[in-house]
């Protein structure tokens, strides 16, 4: 896949970064993909953050894996996110392994993978890293930023950073913090991965350990009354049960097809290292213990999306973000959805969901071009 990632469009960072962690980069690489056209006033660009296993191709076939975008059924022509009408920016994140500086690229220092040896990375540099390419770009405000779960905690973080470069924002299914429940997942993850053999070893994959990791979030994923009504205990063979450890039920063979296919398009390392950024992420915690701080000069329109049947980063978690903005008087709307899908509802084509991100850009859009024109 590596020979591959040479031909995506990609921005070498030049200018420094200095991280969390304390460490600096610089000419790294950020690979971004855009759809769309940017208008003569560049006031028509929404950023797109991607959650924990995206990457940069949102929208049509990625080139790499070969495979439909993960929001394919939203942005385009005519489609949620118009692109005859918006121009959309989705980068590939710090630490990931599409193209951007990560642990499948080379450390200039020892002509090795990094592999561990890559600086962890948060949220917060995930996010400042991406304002590099607005600056390139020359987009001075954005008409919106959006994403769901890991890429709606880069809206929160964006949008406390930035409060005055985009005219609207909007999260979904997401958190200010991951719960103790969620850091735990995700380190369940984690040490399936760390307890493969073949971890750490050069030229192998821990392809084991990381299909038990997808298998374990994507459970998270989904929701009950989801589960029940595609698989409930139905046999992956009519017949009757083999009496062996094989995938005797449905589920069983739907979570290891799950983890099979994600071992082929995703890094191991780049998986515990994005994980971490997400553990790690506490939006309070930035602004001494107060929320809303982290909001108190932001003018834009937010509008706070949940799904009904989502466990993993529940309403009441969606709604402790609005709670935050209505403190400082932000403009802020919720919606929550009613979806029997879990967390992954805004990963599908859920009518209400999609009318609900088109009229609100459409609304943001129809503002912006009528104040100009006053």
């Amino acid at each position: 896949m590596n020979s591959e990632l040479k031909n995506i469009k990609k921005l070498i960072v030049n200018q420094p970064l200095e991280l969390d962690c304390g460490k600096i980069i610089k000419d790294f690489p950020l690979a971004y993909e855009t759809y769309g056209t940017l208008n003569k006033n560049k006031d028509n660009a929404i950023l797109a953050f991607h959650a924990l296993t995206g990457d940069q191709f949102c929208t049509n076939i990625n080139p790499i894996t070969k495979r439909e975008g993960w929001w394919t059924f939203a942005v385009g022509p005519e489609k949620a996110i118009d692109t005859n009408k918006y121009f959309v920016i989705c980068v590939n994140v710090l630490g990931g392994c599409m193209g951007t500086y990560g642990p499948t690229e080379i450390n200039p220092e020892t002509n090795k993978l990094f592999g561990t040896t890559f600086p962890v990375i948060t949220i917060r540099d995930m996010v400042r890293s991406q304002k590099y390419l607005l600056d390139y770009l020359g987009i001075k405000k954005l008409l919106s930023i959006i994403g769901g779960s890991m890429g709606g905690m880069q809206v929160l973080q964006f949008a406390a950073l930035y409060p005055d470069l985009s005219y609207s924002a909007i999260p979904i299914a997401c958190s200010a913090s991951h719960s103790a429940q969620n850091i735990a997942l995700n380190e369940l993850g984690r040490q399936a991965i760390m307890a493969d053999p073949n971890w750490k070893k050069e030229n192998s994959s821990p392809d084991k350990g990381l299909a038990v990791a997808r298998m374990a979030a994507h459970i998270t994923y989904l929701s009950k009354k989801g589960l029940e009504e595609k698989f409930g205990r139905k046999l992956q063979d009519k017949g009757s049960l083999k009496f062996s450890f094989e995938a005797d039920f449905q589920i069983e063979s739907y979570l290891r097809y799950q983890g099979a296919t994600f071992v082929d398009r995703f890094d191991a390392n780049s998986y515990l290292y994005i994980t971490r950024a997400m553990d790690y992420f506490d939006l309070e915690k930035q602004f001494k213990g107060n929320l809303s701080l982290a909001f108190k000069d932001n003018k834009s329109k937010f509008c706070v999306i949940s799904f009904s049947s989502d466990w993993l980063y529940p309403t009441i978690e969606n709604k402790e973000i609005v709670i935050a903005l209505n403190a400082c008087g932000a403009n802020v709307g919720f919606v929550e959805i009613n979806s029997d899908k879990g967390h992954d509802s805004f990963l599908l084509n859920v009518p209400e969901f999609l009318k609900t991100i088109s009229e609100f850009l459409n609304s943001t859009y129809n503002e912006i071009n009528n104040e100009k024109r006053i």
